[in-house]
């Protein structure tokens, strides 16, 4: 599941304010150096997996755990660990064509957590199950700018629809390729790239995610645009072809109304179209699915209702292509809603502080429940989950921009759905501008 959610609307705020630009961005490059930014990004984070109705954590042959009601070795999964990762982003000579260097250099610790509980995904384990006490991994990759289009190439972090590297866990994903971005007409960014290998959370090696039963990333072509038509409506599409797996196409559809100066009304639609394709390594993964999702702001409060529909041969299907490729309203804490023929609602309340004399401060709960899944058998799969999240960001001292993070979700489902389990985090992060 996406933890970190982003928005086809995030992706577009860059075009759209390129509309009152005169100079192209390479005209009004600085430097190299000038224009260098480097930060060190600190993360601890604690996560905790309760297993309900008898079921616990169980430990395969290879090391690997899973959960079952047999040969259990705890009825739960606790893991507690830090991270460093330290971003380079230099900037870009002068020039008609502008040169520049990105690269970063991360590791993590862990500060507890053992066999037996392991599995949470913020640690490897080694052969006899035992999670790793250090990792650390490094890469780069080299940027030419011409006008507003800028290629890079080397180890990256995508946030595309289609292909999107996860940070839900201690580290990114790290992708490897090559990615073309262009801003030169104004409120458009097109996008294009290729990718070759995709690094896990905790793989330290540049091709570490596997597929499906599958040896992993062979190669994934993906193209997108987004498009900002007004001041309140943004479009955006997107398509992939990830070698010998499948093909897949998205939609995204963002409208703002406003209704008076701390009023409005937001409509958020998303849709995937999957095909197997090739040698179908993942298996059957022909899909469509979509998320249309309402929410109204009234000040400092906001309420959402969403619908979600799965439709095909197959559930949803994502993963070689980068974790966090699901860009869908009702992909939560634990659970994406996205099995076969599933329908899902959500429900969702936020609040923001500032508005009641504490900035910084936030709160969300949301509820969501899905049915119709087709489990293979003559039983209608169901699942719900109830999330809730406190967030603070420190706005001032020492520590400023520091957050603080509690995250809950309580999820239920039939046994042939998924398994019952209660998850706590406690997430500490900590950006540091050095440069």
């Amino acid at each position: 599941m996406r933890v970190m959610k982003w928005s086809m609307i995030a992706l577009a705020v860059s075009a759209g304010t390129s509309q009152f630009a005169i100079a192209s961005s390479q005209d009004d490059s600085k430097g190299f150096v000038e224009d260098t930014s480097l930060t060190a990004k600190t993360r601890i984070e604690y996560m905790n997996r309760d297993f309900k109705n008898g079921a616990g954590n169980v430990r395969r042959a290879n090391g690997n755990y899973t959960t079952g009601s047999t040969n259990k070795t705890s009825g739960y999964r606790q893991d507690t660990g830090i991270s460093e990762l330290i971003t380079l982003e230099s900037g870009f000579t002068q020039g008609t064509i502008g040169v520049g260097v990105d690269a970063f250099v991360g590791g993590t610790a862990k500060l507890d957590g053992g066999a037996g509980r392991a599995g949470n995904g913020l640690f490897a384990t080694d052969g006899d199950g035992q999670p790793e006490d250090t990792q650390s991994r490094a890469g780069g990759a080299v940027k030419f700018r011409l006008s507003d289009t800028v290629l890079k190439y080397g180890n990256q972090f995508v946030a595309s629809p289609v292909f999107s590297t996860d940070d839900s866990r201690l580290l990114p994903e790290v992708a490897t390729g090559t990615l073309i971005t262009s801003k030169e007409i104004a409120g458009l960014e097109l996008s294009a790239g290729r990718f070759t290998a995709m690094g896990s959370q905790t793989g330290m090696g540049r091709d570490s995610i596997n597929g499906k039963g599958a040896a992993g990333l062979t190669s994934a072509n993906i193209a997108g645009a987004t498009y900002q038509f007004t001041e309140n409506f943004v479009g955006g599409v997107a398509a992939s072809d990830v070698d010998n797996y499948f093909k897949k196409q998205y939609i995204n559809l963002n409208y703002t109304l406003p209704i008076a100066e701390s009023q409005s009304l937001n409509f958020d639609f998303n849709g995937y179209r999957t095909k197997g394709d090739g040698q179908e390594l993942a298996g059957i993964v022909d899909n469509k699915i979509w998320s249309l999702a309402a929410a109204y702001s009234l000040g400092a409060h906001k309420f959402t209702l969403a619908h979600q529909r799965s439709t095909g041969d197959a559930g949803y299907y994502y993963g070689v292509d980068g974790g966090g490729t699901i860009f869908l309203t009702n992909s939560i804490q634990i659970s994406d809603f996205n099995n076969k023929d599933e329908r899902s609602w959500q429900g969702r309340y936020d609040i923001n502080m500032a508005s009641y004399g504490v900035p910084g401060l936030s709160f969300m709960t949301r509820y969501v429940k899905g049915d119709n899944i087709d489990t293979g058998g003559t039983k209608e799969g169901k699942e719900t989950e109830w999330n809730y999240e406190a967030k603070y960001v420190m706005q001032e001292g020492p520590i400023k921009d520091m957050s603080f993070r509690l995250r809950s979700a309580v999820y239920r489902a039939n046994s042939d759905v998924g398994t019952d389990n209660n998850d706590v985090r406690i997430i500490v992060e900590y950006p540091l501008s050095i440069l």
